[in-house]
């Protein structure tokens, strides 16, 4: 008895989708959020006790932890004599 789906496979054409790539060269999905053209990921690596209290944070103002992240970066960057441009 043959597989079902490994006949399937080897009959089904196989699609040629254009693979985009970002200017360093990786490869993107297909489908890239709007929020997320022409802007740049931003992290790092703490105690799982900050990403709590972050999102507590939020949760209790109505907010998003990224909000209170370009907050926090404006104002880290206004202590510093910076342009506050993380909030849009």
């Amino acid at each position: 008895m043959t597989n079902k789906f490994a006949t399937a496979l080897k009959k089904k054409p196989v699609e040629d989708k254009p693979q985009v790539r970002s200017k360093q060269g990786a490869k993107q999905p297909d489908s890239i959020r709007p929020s997320r053209i022409a802007t740049k990921h931003v992290g790092g690596y703490y105690d799982p006790a900050v990403s709590k209290q972050l999102r507590r944070i939020a949760l209790d103002e109505d907010s998003s932890v990224q909000s209170l992240l370009a907050e926090a970066i404006d104002m880290l960057f206004q202590s510093r004599k910076k342009p506050t441009i993380a909030q849009k």
